[in-house]
């Protein structure tokens, strides 16, 4: 329960609907048990033992209340015979009964049209704020975690405590309510009988509750396997080509076979134990009806303290217990195998976020003189990727870091967006400490191509405005041919409104990083990191694209990673580095003239 406490703030936008659904229980509860009270007079007129009152009977006070009540029926039956017959008083009886059973199954309905509501709305608010943590988490935190364990928690864990929550309702609102005023009712027919039902209650209750013990623990692994398999999903999906390259499918069909059996072994033993809980709870509650028999049947016949038509509406109170009775026993079930759910969903929304704003961060509109990376140390886990690195980029130039795979450019280009943060030393944008800086402001600064083209299933013009989404047609089309991207999309069935596809599989690779191209021409930033910008272009469109790139960082800053060493020869300033540590730095004519590191990597391509 204590994760539900937690999962129930998503409940309050939502509260007049849970008033609404506690009201019509309410009164679902005080009708299902009127409607068994009402077959006492009904039983009273067809074996005929009411007792003949011609005299209105007189109300004498609370506490004489339910011999006040026994009189006036008695009363209402005789009189009502005596002037229209049994028959039509026998009609009377009925139509009360179908009223009550009329009204106890309205209520039920309007019970659970509330509560739809409240459910959806608090699975829709949960997976908002779900996917909105996702986006706002680090990148790190995915370095971590399956993305396919996210996506069952968004999922499937989610769903789950969508059923919980009316478990929740029913558990502490309709079958309690319906058990107490039927065993108000019971006590008030028979309080003898109702204090011998009393012993065999809390023996069903120990029985039950040992059933559902372990259900949670087994939820738990079930959903985490959940995740697993979906993870395999997801890589085979982004992996078809290697997979069918490499004739891997059985590999990865025995993967995901063991994987779905292992769900398939926890799902039986969850639902087999979930399943117990309703007939284990029936026949307990089949016994002590039993029991009931036959002690109220000694009360009836030898005693003669309990008259007929009672004990029959006495024993349908009894049977009405057990109703409400399974339902709490299958909702307590369902609340455990929630609370695993909501312990996993609220690992994610309760996650720490090392990289957000700071308190009192400021915003940052514009660049006006430099970037200064001073002294920092940045690891990956153990791994330790830079070394004391220092490097200043003055405003209007174009610094190139190049260097061996491995060497640290790519985290250099992570450290400046802050998808990581620095852990020692500080970099900074006109004076200012990057962490000091609202991150919206700081990305907005900047405009990034990075080495693997991330495009997504939607229109081109839709990949292009994602940092000018106001941006007009005219806007896209301009940045297009600065990216040498304008002729292929002509060329497309709708232009810029042709969808691209999963992840832009619609297009060569080329094409694909063309419009990242274009995507960081748009936005229009005044500093622009390149992380290996032109790797995936063939060698006529990265001599376009490189000049259109040279036009394009003209009046701007840009951080230039490279792999391909032709492209960064302009460049004002190269860095080369070697294992996290700046081993060169200079020109392209100096550093050919030393003679040292990069010349040797200059001289390799040149040769390739």
């Amino acid at each position: 329960m204590n994760y539900f406490k937690k999962i129930f703030r998503f409940a309050r936008p939502y509260r007049k609907y849970a008033v609404l659904n506690i009201i019509c229980n309410i009164l679902y509860a005080l009708f299902a048990t009127l409607s068994m009270v009402s077959l006492i007079p009904m039983l009273t007129v067809l074996f005929g033992e009411e007792e003949k009152i011609t005299v209105p009977p007189v109300y004498d006070g609370i506490g004489h209340l339910k011999s006040f009540l026994e009189d006036y029926l008695n009363y209402y039956i005789t009189t009502t015979q005596q002037s229209h017959g049994a028959e039509y008083t026998l009609g009377i009886m009925v139509a009360i009964i179908i009223s009550l059973f009329l009204l106890k199954n309205l209520f039920n309905y309007l019970a659970m049209f509330f509560i739809t509501f409240l459910r959806n709305g608090v699975l829709k608010d949960i997976r908002n704020a779900m996917y909105k943590k996702v986006v706002e988490l680090p990148v790190a935190y995915f370095s971590e975690k399956r993305k396919g364990d996210v996506i069952a928690r968004i999922s499937s864990d989610v769903l789950e405590i969508q059923h919980s929550f009316l478990s929740i309702l029913e558990l502490i609102v309709r079958e309690p309510l319906t058990i107490l005023f039927t065993i108000v009712t019971m006590f008030s027919l028979s309080t003898k009988l109702t204090l011998f039902v009393f012993i065999f209650i809390p023996i069903s209750g120990v029985i039950i509750s040992m059933i559902g013990k372990r259900l949670k623990k087994q939820s738990d692994k079930a959903q985490l396997e959940q995740g697993y398999f979906l993870s395999i999903i997801e890589e085979t999906l982004g992996g078809l080509k290697v997979i069918k390259g490499f004739n891997s499918e059985n590999y990865f069909n025995r993967r995901f076979r063991s994987s779905t059996n292992r769900f398939y072994q926890l799902s039986n033993k969850i639902l087999n134990r979930q399943n117990l809980a309703s007939p284990a709870s029936e026949f307990l509650g089949i016994i002590v009806i039993a029991i009931l028999l036959w002690y109220g049947g000694h009360m009836v016949l030898v005693e003669e303290s309990l008259n007929g038509p009672v004990f029959i509406a006495y024993m349908a109170l009894a049977y009405n217990i057990l109703t409400p009775a399974k339902a709490i026993s299958k909702a307590s079930y369902g609340v455990k195998k929630g609370n695993a759910a909501a312990e996993r969903v609220l690992a994610v929304l309760e996650e720490d976020n090392p990289i957000a704003d700071g308190q009192g961060a400021a915003e940052k509109n514009s660049f006006d003189r430099e970037i200064r990376i001073d002294h920092i140390d940045f690891q990956y886990e153990e791994e330790k990727v830079l070394h004391d690195f220092s490097l200043h980029i003055p405003k209007g130039r174009t610094v190139a870091l190049v260097g061996q795979s491995g060497s640290g450019k790519s985290t250099i280009a992570n450290l400046l967006t802050r998808f990581y943060d620095v852990q020692k030393g500080s970099i900074t944008i006109d004076g200012t400490d990057i962490r000091d800086l609202k991150l919206h402001s700081l990305r907005g600064l900047m405009g990034l191509v990075t080495q693997d083209s991330i495009l997504f299933n939607d229109t081109v013009r839709a990949n292009v405005v994602m940092g000018k989404e106001d941006a007009t047609d005219a806007e896209v089309e301009a940045a297009l041919k600065i990216a040498n991207a304008h002729e292929f999309v002509s060329n497309l069935p709708k232009g810029i409104h042709t969808n691209i596809g999963d992840s832009g599989n619609k297009l060569s690779g080329g094409q694909k990083q063309r419009l990242s191209i274009a995507r960081a021409v748009l936005k229009n930033p005044p500093i622009m990191i390149l992380d290996e910008a032109t790797s995936a272009l063939d060698t006529e469109s990265e001599k376009l694209v490189q000049k259109a790139l040279e036009n394009m960082m003209k009046n701007r800053t840009s951080v230039v990673i490279a792999h391909r060493l032709s492209t960064i020869q302009n460049s004002d300033h190269i860095v080369v580095m070697q294992q996290g540590r700046i081993v060169e730095q200079g020109t392209h004519t100096e550093l050919m003239l030393k003679d040292g590191t990069y010349r040797k990597l200059v001289e390799m391509q040149s040769f390739e």
